[in-house]
């Protein structure tokens, strides 16, 4: 499947819901947030009828992300509901680490590949102002457990101001060092204002290579982070919203005003 800028998209972020068990203070604003409706949230026969259309189209590469995807009851339902679709080469989730101890064991027996783990600071207290009262041990258990169920590679996203120099990211980067851990740097975005950049360690960021699709949780497929344009997957139905956002996908991200990060997924 190829865009009108001869881009192909082979790359499905799938948020499967908007709720976080953690506050971080870029994502969440002070105020708190308006979830979802239960009723609006995609069921897990939705998600995988979508994804089967996906990778049918040209689709190889899933990443599972939220809010964060483990307080989702019955995720790891869903992850084999997905794994089981022949065509995906890659399945992935971005979680934030708290409650892999718990479900890593069953996310690899389901059929995850791997993991990314968001870690902007190895400082307990740090971690705790950023995260509005996280236990960072929580996210060293889950890594630690992610490492011996087998899902290779783990990988950090380390949210940065500015650049992997400032004196947090660098211990974040010892960190992973003595712990074979990969670790990706990302500027701080801003939807509204348009703020984004290449990610230092991964392909995001770059518009002109950009392979990706996202669908949020209460089924709104997006071709570009920063834009407004979006399907409703329930509406036109699967192939549908697939075919117009492939042909109406932007040639470079601008600005979102309508969504948010928990509820995209990033």
């Amino acid at each position: 499947m190829f865009d009108r800028f001869n881009r192909k998209l082979n790359y499905l972020r799938i948020s499967v819901t908007d709720r976080c068990n953690l506050r971080c203070t870029y994502c969440m604003p002070d105020e708190g947030i308006k979830l979802f409706r239960h009723e609006e949230i995609l069921t897990f026969d939705e998600i995988t009828g979508f994804t089967k259309v996906a990778v049918a189209n040209g689709v190889t590469k899933i990443r599972i992300t939220g809010g964060e995807p483990l307080v989702r009851k019955g995720v790891t339902a869903l992850v084999r509901m997905i794994s089981e679709i022949k065509g995906i080469e890659d399945l992935s989730m971005t979680t934030n680490g708290t409650l892999l101890k718990q479900y890593a064991q069953e996310l690899r027996a389901a059929g995850l590949h791997r993991v990314n783990v968001s870690l902007d600071t190895i400082d307990p207290e740090k971690f705790k102002v950023i995260t509005r009262n996280g236990n960072i041990n929580d996210v060293f258990e889950g890594i630690n457990a992610a490492k011996e169920a087998g899902l290779f590679p783990v990988k950090i996203n380390c949210v940065v101001k500015d650049s992997k120099e400032e004196e947090e990211a660098k211990a974040v980067a010892r960190f992973c060092m003595d712990n074979n851990l990969e670790i990706r740097y990302i500027r701080q975005m801003d939807l509204v204002r348009g703020h984004f950049s290449i990610v230092d360690g991964g392909t995001g960021g770059d518009c002109s290579s950009c392979n990706r699709l996202r669908l949020t949780s209460n089924g709104k497929l997006k071709p570009c982070l920063f834009s407004n344009i979006e399907f409703d997957i329930r509406e036109l139905g699967f192939e549908k919203a697939i075919n117009l956002a492939a042909e109406l996908k932007p040639e470079c991200g601008s600005k979102n005003e309508t969504g948010t990060f928990y509820n995209i997924g990033g």
